[in-house]
């Protein structure tokens, strides 16, 4: 299946979590999407609950299934907590850090960035928006004057302890992994965790 492209406060609803990490998305309408969507008050099952879990983080990382489910195989074969080690591997993405750094306002917009070649990592090249970078990366622009950048950068009030940010050369450094109590906190991995491993 095909990377969805349609509107994501229509996903966030859905799930009830902020994709955008903003909060903008659910603030106006807090309810589910389409005709029905403030009518809706059942209680999810076990299974229902797990699988809004994985779509929530699905979506917010903005994967599609094939993708989600190898990278959540790859995080077993890791070291330490299965849950937390997936959730590295999602912020150690390309477009995820792009979007970390402020070069992008939304984690689409800088899957966008990547995917025509803007972003340098250690100064090659590389338009793969799931490219895997290693910490201890640098992560720049082909060209400084792109006018959607400088309106990003500008909004930009706080970044992550993770990445640190040049101002001067316009160079972000993928320092560390991440910890989990710096990633979102409504987030509850080991519900996707048992979900796969049902």
């Amino acid at each position: 299946m095909s990377r969805y492209t349609g509107p994501s406060f229509k996903k966030a609803r859905r799930v009830g979590f902020s994709i955008l990490e903003n909060g903008k998305d659910i603030s106006r309408r807090p309810y589910g999407p389409g005709q029905h969507g403030a009518e809706r008050h059942g209680k999810l099952s076990n299974y229902g609950e797990q699988l809004k879990e994985k779509q929530k983080v699905r979506f917010m990382y903005g994967l599609n299934e094939k993708q989600f489910k190898k990278t959540f195989i790859e995080a077993g074969k890791m070291k330490g907590i299965h849950g937390e080690n997936f959730l590295k591997l999602l912020e150690s993405r390309l477009d995820n850090l792009v979007y970390r750094l402020g070069f992008a306002s939304t984690r689409r917009g800088a899957r966008q960035l990547v995917n025509h070649g803007h972003v340098l990592v250690n100064g090659n090249k590389v338009d793969i928006p799931s490219y895997r970078v290693k910490p201890g990366s640098t992560i720049s622009l082909k060209n400084n004057d792109l006018k959607v950048v400088k309106e990003s950068l500008e909004k930009v009030t706080k970044r992550v302890d993770f990445v640190t940010y040049d101002d001067s050369k316009m160079v972000g450094t993928y320092v560390r992994f991440p910890e989990r109590n710096e990633l979102n906190s409504d987030i509850k991995e080991t519900l996707i965790v048992e979900f796969y491993n049902r």
